[in-house]
């Protein structure tokens, strides 16, 4: 095996990795708020969040990876698509599981008390949902830029790739605004309600 072939592996092995933990992530995130307790929510959020670690110990890899096999490598501009919907999933989405590990763990004493419609709303909310599926997505690109089979930049085909997961951020941005209004909905609508007063038939 010539030094060409060690850093195409190394390349796929690191884009494999990539691929593998963040589009498990995006999975997991899909399934937080269909949590059926307190408890199932809380260990779901703090397993996503420890993707989300790995995720990026993974990114930090890709350097080191890369300085210390000798030769060109494609792993930086493979890494590069999915390290920008990635920032966002350690700023934004990492703050707001968070918050929901924390509501959760609220109902320590009751365990098995059924997730409430509030929480359950802040489990979707789509600034944890759309970052962790597009950096999912966004890492499948890397496959075959890892493998050489798209050249960046100036490729049609990376191009072409690029525009079919724009399109598809667009429509997991509407899924998941959709399922958090929903939900939103379904978390005021107690307050909305007034007890009913009984009526002096005297």
């Amino acid at each position: 095996m010539n030094a060409v072939d060690v850093n195409i592996v190394a390349d796929l092995i690191l884009a494999g990795t990539l691929v593998a933990v963040w589009l498990t992530a995006g999975l997991m995130a899909d399934a937080l708020p269909s949590a059926r307790s307190a408890l199932d929510l809380r260990r779901r959020a703090g397993i996503l969040t420890a993707l989300v670690a790995v995720g990026a110990t993974v990114f930090v890899a890709v350097p080191v990876v890369t300085y210390l096999v000798p030769g060109e490598s494609a792993a930086p501009a493979a890494a590069l698509l999915p390290a920008v919907p990635a920032l966002i999933a350690l700023t934004a989405s990492l703050r707001r599981m968070t918050q929901v590990r924390r509501g959760a763990g609220a109902f320590a004493s009751a365990p098995l008390t059924p997730v409430p419609p509030a929480l359950r709303a802040a489990a979707a909310h789509p600034l944890i949902l759309v970052p962790l599926q597009v950096t999912g997505l966004a890492t499948l690109l890397s496959l075959p830029i890892a493998g050489g089979l798209i050249e960046v930049p100036g490729a049609d085909l990376a191009g072409i790739a690029i525009t079919v997961v724009g399109v598809a951020v667009l429509a997991i941005g509407i899924r998941a605004g959709l399922r958090h209004s929903r939900l939103a909905v379904l978390a005021l609508a107690p307050i909305g309600r007034r007890p009913r007063v009984p009526v002096d038939s005297r």
